[in-house]
């Protein structure tokens, strides 16, 4: 299938996205502008003020956009209300700033000349320093038309849409074209909103207060449209992370497997648990080692169809690497098997719930168990070692570092946090990075794809599945699978412990009896 092809297939699902995008764009630019307008200009009557805010908005706008979004999450649930909130926030800087300097660097003379005449301040204000400014305020909204059309992806990560959907999912999924569908459209409507914002400023005598009639029937639609919804009673819904939905080993295949329907929203991983912590939703998917589960109190249910593949790790090194550092396999080969699941489970608790670092925690599993961990890394980097971001990964890659360094004396460097398999299976296509810790059920499933008959036959079986993995990723990327580190880190549904016991479900195959139970009732 050519792009082209995909993009007509999909198309209704990008209009809607894009629609969705335009909508956030231009709810929180609204706002944006009339607090960041009101705020430019009551700075320039209050000189005293003007560093500490825009300092203030200058911090707002140096916080990354997820950790904005997971501070919003407690306050104001998933969905479009958090993600507007962090738009107008990010949208504010350029606005004030740009009105505030539009305004304070008119000529003094212009304005001693407008008092001369006999102009009262709100006068003045109106009809000699907006004006004048203007062209200033209007580089302002545009620079934050252009950071918000930017920004808005990440609003799929809380189940706000928007093109991200596309953008996230095609990352995860390692497909191309899904990127192309949400990024190639988002660009676009930057272009677009920078575009237009540069036609009204050069026509801004005239076309100021239709543009702002438009967003203000916009955002009165919005608004009805939203208390609406919101004076509903939610129905029992899950959040997922965007891989675990489109894979077939995932919620769609589950689905078909349990022969069931939920309703269910996108949720990025660590986002994810805050929102079923939150009660916004109630069950989520994740992973068997895990250290939230114990962390939130949460149950896991028993997957009583055998669904799930097993999800074993292991080191995946280049052979290149390998060919070239003799000494990497000897150093992996000692943490082969060496990893339980519970050992795994705690090592994630510790990081996620204790805030310890994940290079102290590896250090200290590794320590009990017996190995050195106490090289200095001295000389050029060797290899480079990468990892996924999630907490496992991260752990697993100083494990890795440890070990290599310790028993071999080859010298590491970490590259850590590519957000998704695509990234870093790139990266190591093109040298970037050495090894990293993979899953077998992932590297069937995302990155080898066999037919449905191949699939068949062995997703069931781990040596099966270890095997063809092994065979399939030296053959196909010249990518060789070391001895598996011991853990199975399989997808798990999980709920709230205290729900699953009011509702007594302990299967998967429960809670597809409840859903149909109870398809028309609210949440638990």
């Amino acid at each position: 299938m050519s792009f082209f092809e995909f993009f007509i297939k999909n198309f209704s699902e990008v209009l809607s996205q894009t629609f969705e995008h335009i909508e956030l764009t231009l709810i929180s630019l609204f706002f944006a502008s009339l607090v960041g307008i009101s705020t430019g200009i009551l700075l320039t009557r209050s000189q005293k003020l003007s560093r500490p805010v825009i300092g203030f908005v200058n911090i707002i706008q140096t916080i990354p956009s997820i950790a904005l979004l997971g501070f919003l999450i407690p306050l104001f649930g998933i969905g479009v209300v958090p993600a507007i909130i962090a738009l107008f926030l990010y949208a504010l800087l350029p606005i004030v700033r740009n009105t505030f300097t539009g305004i304070s660097e008119i000529d003094g003379a212009i304005i001693e000349a407008a008092k001369g005449m006999g102009m009262t301040n709100s006068q003045i204000l109106s009809r000699v320093e907006i004006p004048l400014a203007l062209p200033m305020i209007f580089a302002g909204l545009r620079t934050a038309s252009v950071i918000n059309v930017g920004v808005a992806t990440l609003s799929a990560f809380i189940a706000a849409g928007g093109l991200g959907e596309f953008i996230f999912r095609g990352i995860q999924l390692n497909n191309t074209y899904m990127i192309f569908a949400g990024a190639i459209p988002a660009s676009l409507l930057a272009v677009f909103f920078d575009s237009v914002l540069g036609i009204i400023q050069r026509n801004s005598k005239r076309a100021v207060k239709p543009f702002l009639v438009f967003i203000g029937i916009i955002l009165l639609f919005y608004a009805g449209r939203d208390f609406q919804i919101a004076d509903e009673e939610r129905s029992f819904r899950g959040g997922f992370p965007i891989e675990f939905i489109e894979r077939e080993d995932g919620l769609k295949g589950l689905l078909k497997e349990y022969n069931m329907e939920m309703d269910y929203v996108e949720l990025e991983i660590g986002l994810m648990y805050k929102s079923l912590q939150n009660g916004d939703v109630d069950v989520v998917g994740g992973f068997s080692t895990d250290g939230r589960i114990q962390a939130y109190n949460l149950a896991v249910l028993e997957d009583n169809r055998n669904f799930f593949p097993p999800y074993f790790a292991a080191p995946m090194v280049r052979q290149q690497a390998l060919e070239e550092y003799p000494g990497l396999r000897s150093a992996l080969d000692k943490i082969a098997g060496q990893i339980s699941d519970s050992a795994m489970i705690k090592m994630n608790y510790e990081v996620d719930e204790l805030k310890k670092q994940p290079e102290e925690v590896a250090k200290s599993f590794l320590r009990a168990q017996g190995f050195k961990v106490d090289r200095i890394n001295e000389g050029s980097v060797d290899v480079v070692i990468g990892s996924k971001a999630f907490t496992e990964n991260y752990i697993l890659a100083h494990i890795f570092s440890i070990i290599i360094e310790n028993y071999s004396g080859i010298n590491t460097e970490l590259k850590l946090g590519f957000g998704g398999t695509k990234l870093i299976m790139d990266a190591m296509k093109i040298g970037e990075v050495d090894l990293y810790p993979e899953y077998t059920g992932t590297a069937l499933l995302v990155l080898l794809k066999p037919d449905e008959d191949k699939l068949e036959d062995i997703i069931k079986d781990r040596a099966k599945v270890f095997n063809y993995v092994k065979e399939s990723s030296l053959k196909e990327f010249g990518f060789e699978w070391l001895d598996e580190l011991g853990f199975n880190n399989t997808h798990v549904l999980m709920m709230r412990k205290k729900d699953t016991q009011s509702l007594s479900l302990k299967t998967i195959g429960d809670l597809r009896e409840y859903l149909e139970e109870n398809s028309n009732n609210s949440n638990p």
